[in-house]
């Protein structure tokens, strides 16, 4: 069945409802009036029911030859290159030449530019992707089903929070997209998790695709890479970082290559800030309202901090359980800033928590963030001790366990992102 006639998942709003929510602050600060057009609102439901066909069609390839043995060829070509593989099976061939062949609009020299700004952010850039954009995302319940299902983030937290956190890292490596970079194989594996959850959750008599549409969607996937950068880029400035219009430029840059590895097509990709906010606006118009997943994935997502593991707290616990507790108290307070009481008490939040740690971290933030754009010695120092906090953070979510997302022996890897 084409996608054009499809029917329209229950989760999506209808148009009218759509025309509703314009304000003259949101057409000032994305240019447009967000509301989508009738066209505009068609695509979006559409992308509902598509998936990541490329992928889709490897796996279909891998299944009918043993889904081990394909797992086996897809690492090596994705560690090794395609051409490492001696009469290399058609379906894999021409997954990887696609993957091989970088997008001509693609500029390495401007996803460095927006990796060295995000090492600069430190801790600022982690909180607000969790605090703000991911906790937030979980207030529009369309996507919350898949992630419930799959036991990505109630069941584990700790564990689903530290690998997103990894995936993120990699990410956010000097040449970390580069083809053999550690970014772009992460990238890559998580994709074909994704396919495995579009492939395998539609079978589960809880899941309905005429509620949700199918599970890892474009639209679901448009939504997720969105977080990464405008989300990312409206938190830095509410946390005290000033952001200059080249930065914002190359983090967009960054998250387009990254979510183009990633698979969402090319029609979906945006390349400035405020494009991104726009289509990210609609993508939250095929969104169900918090329902009882919003306050289970908040609750959990609220208490991971309290499950961390830092390497010196054997030698030290009560130590260790005041940090833990503190970042607990810090995550909420950095969710706080962004989110208003009923949206708090919706993900199952205290609703009388006061933003205090992001007010009193904000003046010296961007007292350091103005000064270092004059001086090049600052400016390489708050790059490199941003990065080694953030490996800190991770760290501290990992553990001792070793930090690795995907194990190539799994049969039921679990969804990330």
């Amino acid at each position: 069945m084409n996608a054009e006639v499809r029917p329209v998942p229950r989760r999506v709003r209808p148009f009218e409802g759509t025309q509703l929510r314009r304000t003259p602050f949101m057409k000032l600060m994305m240019g447009r009036d967000p509301s989508p057009t009738r066209d505009e609102y068609n695509e979006m439901v559409a992308a509902l029911w598509q998936g990541d066909a490329p992928m889709d069609a490897l796996l279909d390839w891998m299944y009918e030859i043993g889904p081990r043995e394909g797992r086996k060829l897809y690492e090596q070509a994705l560690e090794r290159g395609i051409d490492s593989i001696a009469d290399a099976p058609k379906p894999l061939r021409d997954f990887f030449r696609m993957i091989e062949r970088t997008p001509s609009w693609v500029d390495h020299a401007l996803i460095e530019d927006g990796v060295s700004f995000i090492h600069r952010t430190g801790l600022a850039g982690p909180y607000v992707l969790r605090d703000f954009a991911l906790m937030g995302g979980y207030l529009l319940s369309g996507f919350n089903h898949a992630l419930v299902m799959t036991g990505a983030l109630n069941k584990g937290a700790a564990q689903r929070i530290a690998e997103t956190g990894k995936w993120w890292v990699d990410c956010t490596e000097h040449d970390g997209l580069s083809r053999f970079g550690v970014g772009f194989k992460t990238t890559l594996r998580v994709r074909m998790v994704h396919g495995m959850v579009r492939r395998h959750l539609p079978t589960r008599p809880e899941w309905d695709n005429s509620e949700w549409g199918i599970p890892v969607n474009q639209t679901d996937m448009l939504a997720t890479y969105l977080a990464f950068g405008p989300i990312m880029l409206v938190g830095m400035r509410a946390m005290g970082i000033p952001v200059t219009p080249h930065e914002s430029k190359a983090v967009m840059h960054l998250w387009k290559y990254a979510a183009w590895l990633m698979g969402v097509e090319d029609k979906w990709l945006v390349d400035g800030e405020r494009d991104g906010l726009v289509r990210l606006y609609q993508t939250f118009l095929t969104q169900s309202r918090a329902d009882w997943t919003s306050a289970e994935l908040g609750r959990a997502l609220s208490e991971e901090p309290l499950q961390r593991q830092f390497s010196w707290g054997k030698y030290l616990p009560p130590l260790q359980e005041i940090r833990r507790k503190m970042f607990y108290h810090q995550h909420l307070s950095n969710s706080s800033l962004f989110l208003n009481r009923q949206q708090m008490r919706k993900l199952g939040l205290p609703d009388n928590v006061l933003p205090w740690f992001p007010l009193l971290t904000m003046a010296p933030r961007f007292a350091s963030y103005s000064l270092q754009r004059f001086n090049p010695l600052l400016k390489r120092r708050l790059e490199r001790e941003g990065r080694k906090v953030q490996l800190a953070a991770l760290q501290s979510m990992w553990g001792d366990k070793q930090q690795d997302i995907i194990n190539p022996g799994d049969r039921h890897p679990a969804h990330v992102g």
